[in-house]
């Protein structure tokens, strides 16, 4: 009884981490997303303050190139946490659905007219 209700607890846990773990990629993924689009402003207001939209000109603001870099950057750090956002997805699901089998198999198992016990003084005829 004991060791079925301290499973129980550490599937639970482990559901619990797992789905902080996501939240916490979508969060970083919503910051980082929001400081590629106000660097991508930034590198807008830049170039019309200059006039000069042409990266590879010699002109260019190299503050606009600066802040390209970094947006890119953002972006492709992006990429990398949303597949590590479906991998972990996936593995919280997983949790989840064994966390699911697991309380039911114990309320199963808890629930007297769900045990198979034969009463005392009974025997199986074969």
């Amino acid at each position: 009884m004991k060791s079925r209700e301290t499973a129980i607890r550490l599937k639970r846990r482990e559901v619990e981490e797992k789905s902080r773990k996501v939240d916490d990629l979508e969060r970083i993924i919503r910051e980082f997303d929001q400081m590629a689009a106000d660097l991508e402003r930034q590198i807008q207001l830049e170039e019309d303050r200059t006039g000069i939209r042409d990266r590879g000109h010699f002109s260019y603001s190299t503050f606009a190139k600066a802040a390209a870099q970094r947006r890119d950057n953002l972006r492709q750090s992006t990429e990398g946490l949303r597949e590590k956002l479906a991998a972990a997805v996936r593995e919280r699901d997983d949790t989840v659905e064994q966390f699911s089998r697991a309380s039911e198999q114990s309320a199963a198992m808890d629930d007297p007219r769900g045990r198979r016990e034969r009463p005392l003084g009974f025997t199986a005829l074969r």
